[in-house]
């Protein structure tokens, strides 16, 4: 069987903190062949465009202004000759030299279209909840059937770790050149379950992802969110609401259970900023 090709496409903006790992790490991935680095690099103030020039690695470079989170993917997708385009963040870490096999071993035309790996957070906060929460330990084939039962969750897919079937990104014309400041990959999930493919979380397939936000950004994140949810108000009716209160109750039964009670002094602010950021986009 012919090995399938495989485009890494990932965004850097002041990434001299990331790149050098993050780029080491991929060139030793085992068992799959990497066509090509789609690196695109927005106008930085540190070294990230020196390291990449020291060592003969191509990159496409834009102005602050031409950022999109959802074209700046899309352009390099439509742009691939491979059989996969892989999209990663400049943060995430990988340790294990099969990651990326294991991400996308089971693509294929017809069936699973699309994988996202297990997202795990180095830090003890809330947000080591939140990813347990979303990447849970095994895993999960979701497709049309199992909206009834997954509601919102069927088209939870996050591109901080995700590869997607380059033909069928094309025909479903991708991001369909919307500008979208946030969940540009929640969006090509359901372009993809609606149209009949399914989608794959690979629980073994594993990248640690850490941030540490403060309430503001955490705010300005929900915010985000919920403009995305009232423009595209057709996922809303799969219960933002119901998913947001299942997090909550989730979160607060972990902080219980490491009895880590420090974080409940943080605990409602943090719910407060996703609720009203979130309500505050909605409107």
């Amino acid at each position: 069987m012919k090995q399938k090709t495989i485009d890494i496409i990932c965004p850097l903006y002041n990434a001299s903190n990331y790149i050098e790992k993050l780029h080491k790490s991929l060139l030793k991935q085992k068992n799959i062949f990497i066509n090509k680095f789609r690196y695109v690099l927005t106008e930085s103030d540190d070294n990230t465009e020196k390291y990449l020039k020291d060592n003969n690695i191509n990159c496409r470079k834009i102005k602050r202004k031409e950022f999109s989170h959802s074209l700046v993917r899309e352009r390099e997708a439509l742009a691939s000759d491979a059989d996969i385009v892989v999209f990663i963040t400049q943060d995430i870490v990988i340790e294990d030299d099969l990651w990326l096999y294991k991400l996308v071993k089971d693509i294929d035309d017809t069936n699973i279209v699309a994988t996202y790996a297990r997202q795990i957070s180095k830090f003890n906060n809330i947000e080591k909840y939140t990813r347990e929460s979303n990447y849970p330990d095994k895993d999960i084939i979701k497709s049309k059937k199992d909206i009834d039962k997954l509601r919102l969750k069927t088209f939870f897919f996050s591109d901080a770790a995700s590869a997607i079937n380059t033909k069928v990104f094309k025909e479903l014309n991708g991001y369909d050149n919307k500008n979208l400041p946030i969940s540009e990959d929640m969006y090509i999930a359901y372009k993809i379950i609606m149209n009949g493919y399914k989608i794959k979380y690979c629980a073994n397939s594993i990248v640690y992802h850490s941030h540490n936000f403060t309430l503001k950004e955490i705010y300005k994140r929900y915010k985000l969110t919920g403009k995305f949810f009232k423009e595209n108000y057709y996922l809303d009716k799969y219960g933002t609401t119901g998913s947001g209160v299942n997090l909550a109750k989730y979160i607060l039964k972990r902080i219980f259970q490491e009895k880590r009670f420090l974080l409940l002094f943080r605990y409602p602010f943090d719910m407060a900023a996703r609720l009203i950021g979130m309500e505050v986009g909605k409107r």
